[in-house]
């Protein structure tokens, strides 16, 4: 549960601690006071929109951190995002400065507004006052059910996206077929001529040089045949220049040894003359003119020049050339095939449905008991004999959420045939059924299969079995447009609720006030120029005080009837506990 809010320059809010306990707590006070600022600055803590509008006129920035008891269900989802998750306690905060930029931190590290919305989801339900307005939104009243049936909706999803690409791709090829035949037709014909020519990958250079060598063949002989007779045949020759040198050397080096290392050069480069003399004569014995090589090389590098020309392409460029258009040719076969694309989508289609219809088995499950327990509900508020039904109306078309919408059906007193909500409900009793599905759903543990977005799989696996419940619900003036008897009720089910989980309430009913376990009253005074809101828990005396000014009425009537309300709900409490005790 939560337990503990900090504020600091939030609008109205110069500074404020709020320290939270387990049951119903209600948050009352006049109109304008702060009340709803609480639950603004809470949202923020969790994730919500960051508005510069939030900081107090003079401050630099705003400052919301709410303190959580650690959900043991959320520590998998912590220690995957490196939160860590050993402390007992859950910390989230949140800073938006004068310009609307913010900043978020879990557990004291830095956290995107991502990553605080994924944790509160485990951590708080907020209904706010105007939660009947989804009831006649198809979309929202289809979220509400899946919710309640544990529906996770991306394996859907995905198989719908698969489907309608399927069919795109099926439409496309039936209407540009002539077309697309036309582009294969050209293309097979220019892979077929390239394919006549077959340019090897690793070609054109080795070609060219082959060439090269073969056409300048009598030249290469030639000047090898002159450069042999320089070195070896030739008088002088450097071979014999060479021997010479090292004999006038050799004869006076022992007179100084410095000349030494000249006498090793000269040898060597005799050495390496011998060489190029051996590789003169080795080549000499092996090259002579070939006409007829050098034909087959010309027609070979006109190929190439020719096909290069026609394609407007280096020549070197064509094996590449020829895969990409083999490539093409490839794609174009596989988009004609309609027959081969119809049965793609008919099975994409098969796979769609049969996951439509695992999702619509699971709806089906669900709607019956979600039906009956805001029946029961809309007995205790002012709606006896009433009936609510949730109704899956088959689609004459497929559609991406599934093979049925969901339709929410009423009768508002015994005896009339349930019909469509938005149709048959007025205003006062759309708000509530919004309260009687609000409190019934949060009542209700539903599993929350999508919690673990982006954890790795075993992690994922791990928290998705889990059975989730948000610790804390907050009614943000859902109660509002009820009154009389239906109050009390409204009181007495948030109540009831309390037991079961941390409810906290803002409500402007007596009624609803009077049965809570926690009072807390916001109001607002000028303070150094300023108008600044403040918070306090009240008992005893203050907190009937504060009853009788929700009342109304002259003040001795509306101290006794805030008095006897009190009253009425302590003895309430105290034969409760009594009962449960036997």
């Amino acid at each position: 549960m939560l337990r503990r809010l900090n504020l600091r320059d939030v609008v109205i809010v110069a500074e404020l601690e709020l320290e939270l306990g387990a049951g119903f707590t209600v948050l009352t006070g006049e109109t304008g006071a702060g009340k709803s600022i609480l639950v603004d600055a809470l949202q923020l803590a969790l994730g919500g929109r960051a508005e510069a509008t939030l900081v107090r006129e003079g401050a630099a920035r705003a400052e919301v951190s709410a303190e959580f008891e650690m959900p043991a269900a959320l520590r998998p989802w912590l220690e995957e995002a490196g939160f860590g998750a050993d402390e007992e306690t859950l910390l989230l905060r949140r800073t938006v400065d004068a310009q609307g930029k913010s900043r978020a931190w879990v557990n004291g590290s830095p956290a995107t507004v991502t990553q605080l919305r994924e944790a509160a989801e485990w951590l708080v339900d907020i209904h706010g006052q105007h939660a009947w307005q989804s009831l006649t939104r198809p979309a929202a009243v289809r979220a509400l059910l899946d919710e309640q049936a544990g529906i996770d909706g991306q394996a859907l999803a995905a198989a719908w996206k698969t489907w309608r690409e399927a069919q795109v791709r099926r439409d496309e090829a039936v209407a540009q077929r002539d077309a697309m035949a036309r582009d294969r037709e050209r293309l097979a014909w220019q892979v077929a001529e390239l394919d006549k020519l077959a340019p090897g990958a690793e070609e054109w250079e080795p070609l060219n040089a082959d060439h090269q060598r073969l056409a300048h063949g009598q030249a290469l002989i030639d000047g090898a045949r002159a450069a042999l007779a320089a070195v070896t045949e030739d008088e002088p020759s450097a071979a014999s220049l060479a021997a010479r040198a090292i004999e006038a050397l050799a004869e006076v080096t022992h007179y100084d040894a410095s000349l030494d290392p000249v006498l090793e050069v000269l040898r060597g480069a005799q050495a390496q003359i011998e060489d190029a003399a051996h590789t003169l004569a080795a080549y000499l014995g092996r090259v002579e003119p070939d006409p007829q090589r050098l034909a087959e090389l010309d027609a070979r590098l006109a190929a190439w020049v020719g096909q290069a020309r026609r394609y407007r392409r280096a020549p070197a460029e064509l094996p590449a050339l020829l895969a990409q258009w083999k490539q093409e040719l490839a794609g174009l076969d596989a988009a004609a095939d309609v027959e081969a694309l119809q049965s793609a989508a008919d099975e994409a289609g098969r796979a769609w449905r049969a996951e439509a219809g695992r999702i619509s088995r699971q709806r089906k499950r669900a709607a019956g008991p979600l039906a009956e327990a805001v029946t029961a509900a809309m007995q205790q508020l002012g709606m006896a004999g009433g009936r609510f039904e949730v109704v899956l109306v088959p689609q004459e078309e497929p559609q991406s959420f599934g093979l049925e919408s969901v339709e929410l059906r009423v009768a508002g007193h015994a005896g009339s045939t349930p019909r469509a909500l938005a149709k048959v409900a007025s205003g006062g009793e759309l708000s509530r059924l919004a309260l009687a599905i609000a409190v019934t759903t949060a009542a209700a543990p539903t599993v929350q299969p999508t919690k673990a977005g982006g954890l790795k799989a075993e992690v994922k696996a791990e928290v998705k079995a889990e059975v989730v419940r948000p610790g804390t619900l907050i009614f943000d003036e859902i109660d509002a447009g009820v009154g009389g008897t239906v109050a009390d009720s409204v009181g007495r089910l948030m109540k009831q609720l309390g037991g079961s989980a941390q409810v906290l309430a803002v409500t402007h009913l007596a009624q609803v006030a009077a049965c809570a376990d926690h009072h807390l009253v916001v109001s607002k005074a000028a303070k150094g120029g300023q108008t600044l809101s403040a918070l306090q828990a009240v008992e005893g005396e203050a907190r009937v005080a504060e009853i009788a000014r929700m009342l109304g009425g002259e003040r001795l009537s509306g101290t006794a009837h805030a008095q006897a309300m009190l009253g009425a709900q302590q003895g309430q409490g105290q034969g409760k506990r009594k009962e449960r005790a036997r």
